[in-house]
């Protein structure tokens, strides 16, 4: 399909939603990211603000096509939403189905279980305002780093996947490095955790190993990683690197390797201002905390480039969802719903997908949410495991739980409840997170 069919398409949705046409300037948007472009270069091209495009013309288009198309559609996916909604509108379906009478297909909605990362293709991604844009944008400048905090399951993950398919676009070398993977004896020292880091970066972009020949242990471990990335890796691709590091908060865990990665991390964007070479490396670094330890502030990634800090879903962003799981719930209902998980991804979607299967009513949910007969008994237990292994934390949680208002606990404690997304900051003091928690865990922590 190309340009001109795909508008056709989106126009004639749109027509038929709201009695109107596209704008010349919504289809320069269309065209330009049809293309490939984003904002700045489609700016630029057309004579437009980058800012205009963006935050007004871009944000209401994507609204608008969303609702015209029934999907969640924005920048990086309409192309594939317009090719469904031609599929759709054509009854096109797979030649074994077409073989069937029509009177023998059935279709019926299956909602998606909510575990891990939420896919590329899937309606059940919710956008956060202009945050992708903002990553997608800042990815492809030179030197670039963004970092992306918020605590567990709020989709973090799920956001770094789609700035690296955004990058892939672009014909970008990607890397993604999940320390979560990486076995134990690779932290036993600087030298041979930044050994391993070359090699692992080296073997997804398919370059050879030259670390024998390269390191040399008089220069120190970070000069010999600098040197490495800069002769062996950033030298031999034809094109911009993006390395994605996610769950770094396990690097946190050894002091003597994260003063020394992080500083080195920080020295590389900073190296990209003057340095040709190093435009190449661009940096998606996600953590839970911002338990830096004994880091330097001022040698660390942790405060330069953009920062996303992803916020719970709203009411509005709730209601999307539970339309997409096919629930016709009214405000009431969502808030009922907020009232216990607030606006919690993970917890949400996990609701909506019980709901729409209809297995419970949402008053029967409600009522053993916070219960070993509810639908959030695993998620909570896994809680229980971490508490039962470290006895301060618990004592910690406890008081957070029992106080009837905000309190100040120890400062690591504080850090790891809330990458447990157990906590909420009122200020330098804590509360419980949500009712959910506060109830659960009131019960089985402190009886």
């Amino acid at each position: 399909m190309n340009f001109e069919e795909g508008l056709q398409i989106l126009d004639t949705a749109i027509f038929n939603k709201l009695n109107r046409h596209l704008k010349d300037v919504e289809i320069i948007v269309l065209k330009g990211s049809w293309q490939g472009f984003n904002y700045d270069e489609i700016a630029n091209k057309e004579g437009y603000a980058a800012k205009y495009l963006r935050q007004d013309v871009g944000f209401k288009l994507w609204k608008l096509l969303s609702e015209a198309l029934g999907e969640e559609v924005n920048k990086t996916n309409f192309r594939a939403a317009v090719e469904r909604s031609h599929l759709r509108n054509n009854n096109i379906l797979p030649i074994e189905l077409n073989q069937e009478s029509s009177h023998n297909i059935k279709h019926e909605f299956v909602p998606e279980y909510p575990k891990g990362s939420v896919p590329l293709n899937s309606v059940f991604y919710i956008q956060r305002n202009l945050i992708e844009e903002r990553c997608y944008d800042t990815i492809l400048q030179a030197g670039s780093l963004i970092r992306i905090k918020a605590p567990n399951q709020m989709g973090k993950t799920s956001l770094l996947d789609r700035i690296i398919a955004h990058s892939n676009q672009q014909n970008y070398h990607t890397v993604r490095l999940n320390f979560l993977q990486a076995e134990t004896t690779v932290f036993s020292n600087l030298d041979k955790f930044l050994r391993w880091f070359c090699a692992y970066v080296s073997h997804k972009l398919k370059l050879p190993s030259l670390l024998n020949e390269s390191w040399d242990e008089y220069r120190g471990s970070i000069i010999n990683c600098t040197t490495y990335f800069e002769d062996h890796i950033l030298a031999e691709i034809n094109n911009n690197l993006v390395l994605a590091l996610d769950e770094v908060d396990r690097v946190f865990q050894y002091p003597e390797i994260s003063q020394g990665f992080f500083a080195m991390l920080r020295s590389w964007h900073e190296e990209a201002k003057t340095i040709e070479i190093w435009e190449k490396l661009r940096l998606a670094v996600v953590h839970s905390t911002e338990n830096y330890g004994s880091l330097d502030i001022n040698q660390s990634p942790f405060n330069v480039g953009l920062v996303v800090e992803l916020t719970e879903f709203t009411k509005e962003q709730i209601e999307v969802l539970a339309h997409h799981h096919q629930l016709d719930y009214n405000r009431t209902q969502i808030q009922e719903l907020m009232s216990i998980i607030g606006g919690h991804p993970y917890l949400i979607r996990l609701a909506l997908y019980h709901l729409a299967l209809g297995e419970i009513t949402l008053e029967k949910l409600l009522q053993n949410a916070s219960t070993n007969a509810g639908i959030y008994e695993e998620h909570l237990r896994h809680f229980l495991h971490t508490f039962k292994v470290n006895p301060h934390l618990t004592q910690a949680f406890i008081q957070v739980v029992t106080a009837t208002e905000p309190i100040s606990i120890e400062t690591m404690q504080a850090y790891q409840l809330y990458s447990m997304g157990l906590v909420k900051r009122v200020g330098d003091k804590l509360i419980p997170s949500y009712q959910l928690y506060q109830h659960y865990f009131r019960e089985h922590l402190a009886n």
